[in-house]
This record gives C-alpha cells, sequence and structure tokens, in this order.
C-alpha cells in the first residue's frame, strides 16, 4: 500500500512542476514573441508634401508599401510641388519632392539635401508641359508686349526666359504674373487677365482645350529645357531617421513600378482619392514614371540650373551643390540606382 500511494504522489508532484514550469517557459516565450513583434511593429511618420495629380505615393501608402517599410505615411496636398518644398521651411512637412527649381531654392537658405531623383528629364516628360495662349497669338513673337504667367516658386520663369530668346523675344519685352497654381492661371486666361501660360496634366489640357478663344501654341519638348525632379529633406530629419528616409525612398520605388503595371487599378484610385477622372491618369500616367535613382544626368541638371538662379539673382548665394546631395539613405536600400560619384 505504501508503494501504491508514493508512487501517484511522486507523479502528481512531477506534473505540478512541470505545469508550472512549462508556464514559465510559455511566458517567457509570449514576451520574447511580443517584444519582437512591437520591434518588428516599429514605425516612423513621415509627413509627405504632394499634389493631386502625383500617384505614386497614394499608391505607396494603398497597396501597404510604406508600412511593410515601416513609414507611417502622412499625406499633405499643396497646389504645386514648390508650395510643398517651401512647407518644409516651416516643419509643415519632413519630405517633399519638386522640379529643380524649388528643390535648388530649398538647399540653398539651409540644412536640407537633396535625398533622391525621380527622372522625368526626357522628351517625352518634356512633351507634357504645354503652352496655351490667346488666339491673337500665332508665334513666339507674337508674345512681346504679352502678360504671361507663371506659377510662384517653380522652374517656369526659366522657361519662359529660355523659350522666349529662343523666339527672339526679351524678357524685358514682357509682363510676367505670379500665380499661386494652374488652376488660378487658368481662370485668369479665361478671363483675360493673362495672355499665355505653361500647363501640365491631361485634366487640365481638356478644360483648355475647351475654353473660347485659347488655343496650344507650343510645348517644353520644342525648347531646350528638360525638366529634372529631386526629392528633398530637412538634414536634421535625415540625420534622425536614415533607416527610415531610406525605407520611404524603397517604398516609392515599388510604388512607381507598381503604378506603371498597373495602371487601372491606379486610375480607380486616383478617382475614388480625388476625383481625378480615370482617363487622365491614364494618360498621364506612361508620360511621368517616376525613376527613383540618382545618375549624373540628374546632378548635371540641377547644377545647370542652380547657374541660372545664381546668374540671375534668384539665389543670391552661391553654394556647393555636391555638398547639399545626401545619397546615402538611397545607397542602403538602393545602391544600383545611384551611379553618380561626388567629385
Amino acid at each position: 500500500m505504501k508503494k501504491s500511494w508514493f508512487s501517484p504522489a511522486i507523479l502528481l508532484l512531477s506534473l505540478s512542476l512541470a505545469v508550472v514550469l512549462s508556464g514559465c517557459s510559455s511566458k517567457g516565450d509570449a514576451a520574447a514573441s511580443d517584444s519582437a513583434a512591437g520591434s518588428k511593429g516599429e514605425t516612423t511618420k513621415i509627413r509627405i508634401a504632394d499634389i493631386n495629380s502625383n500617384p505614386v505615393f497614394r499608391v505607396a501608402k494603398a497597396k501597404g508599401f510604406f508600412k511593410n517599410h515601416g513609414i507611417d505615411a502622412e499625406i499633405n496636398n499643396f497646389a504645386t510641388p514648390a508650395e510643398g518644398v517651401n512647407a518644409l521651411f516651416i516643419k509643415q512637412v519632413d519630405i517633399a519632392f519638386g522640379a529643380d527649381f524649388p528643390v535648388l531654392n530649398a538647399v540653398s537658405k539651409g540644412d536640407y539635401s537633396i535625398i533622391a531623383s525621380a527622372g522625368q528629364a526626357t522628351d517625352q516628360a518634356a512633351a507634357g508641359w504645354k503652352l496655351f495662349v490667346k488666339d491673337d497669338i500665332q508665334s513666339g513673337a507674337d508674345l512681346k508686349g504679352k502678360n504671361l504667367s507663371f506659377s510662384r516658386g517653380t522652374f517656369v520663369p526659366y522657361l519662359w526666359d529660355v523659350y522666349l530668346k529662343e523666339q527672339g523675344v526679351a524678357l524685358s519685352d514682357v509682363t510676367l504674373t505670379g500665380q499661386g497654381g494652374f488652376d488660378e492661371a487658368y481662370i485668369a486666361l479665361k478671363q483675360g487677365d493673362i495672355d499665355a501660360a505653361w500647363f501640365t496634366g491631361s485634366a487640365l489640357f481638356d478644360k483648355l482645350a475647351a475654353l473660347e478663344g485659347v488655343h496650344e501654341l507650343s510645348d517644353m519638348s520644342k525648347t531646350s529645357v528638360r525638366l529634372g525632379m529631386g526629392i528633398v529633406a530637412g538634414d536634421e530629419f535625415i540625420k534622425a531617421n536614415p533607416g527610415a528616409v531610406g525605407g520611404f525612398l524603397a517604398a516609392v520605388d515599388e510604388a512607381a513600378a507598381y503604378a506603371q503595371e498597373h495602371p487601372e487599378e491606379v486610375a480607380d484610385l486616383m478617382y475614388e482619392e480625388v476625383k481625378q477622372p480615370k482617363e487622365n491618369t491614364l494618360k498621364d500616367l506612361p508620360i511621368n514614371p517616376w525613376i527613383v535613382g540618382f545618375t549624373q544626368a540628374a546632378y548635371d541638371s540641377l547644377a545647370g540650373q542652380k547657374k541660372y538662379m545664381v546668374d540671375t539673382g534668384i539665389i543670391e548665394k552661391d553654394f556647393d551643390l555636391a555638398g547639399k546631395i545626401n545619397l546615402e539613405p538611397l545607397q542602403g536600400v538602393l545602391p544600383d540606382k545611384v551611379t553618380y560619384v561626388k567629385p
């Protein structure tokens, strides 16, 4: 009987210890799992400047590319990319994009750096900028004495300067009127307050083509101007979040490729989010592909634009352009896309 009582007791004690030890082990594994999940789930919030006609950031957010790279993306809309770049100055956004002109203007004013280019310095992209004029203007020479529109803070004054010279018209022979964006320029042209303006985007082209007394005169591909585009961020933000900046660029690269491969889906997304007609998105997508990287051509485009801005006094104090390019986050995630080498 004694043997019979002892064996169950030992068995019961062993089972109790096993349960306790198992519970401790289970709790420890759960804690380790929770810790790993928490680490894996960490995100960095990035406030991104955008415009309604650009699908890339919206695709990156909607398809989870930002999330996959640990980015909690907040998209802020502006009338023009230049306005988005200016928002960096008041810390309204963390990252912005724009043509060479506003990007150079930003880095010339303080602690900001170009972290990548996004391509578009092509003849096809240049053809996506069209000059609409009043019907009494039948040639570039007819612009003499006219009132010409430009979007404030953008490269358009440079485009006007080059185009007018190629047409034999001096910049001093025209009046340049600064406006806040394409919608304002459209209304001014419709009302007769201005005589000519450059526009981009098929949705606007459709509206302008239907406008009485206005016609398309030319496009930027017929000039020597090619539009580079850069992505810019504050040095303080880059230094504090190098991994997140790299993740942002990787996500944008993935989204850019996805947008080109799934145009119908992107058209649906743009209609749902900003009510852009699907046919306009389908027209614009192949003309404006984003190519995240940085090449010698991207640097040369920036250098040429900087020279103009310094020579004309738009940038008051010259600066070292190479010192304003920070490609470390880009090289960390897309090393094959960086072919420019700092001198």
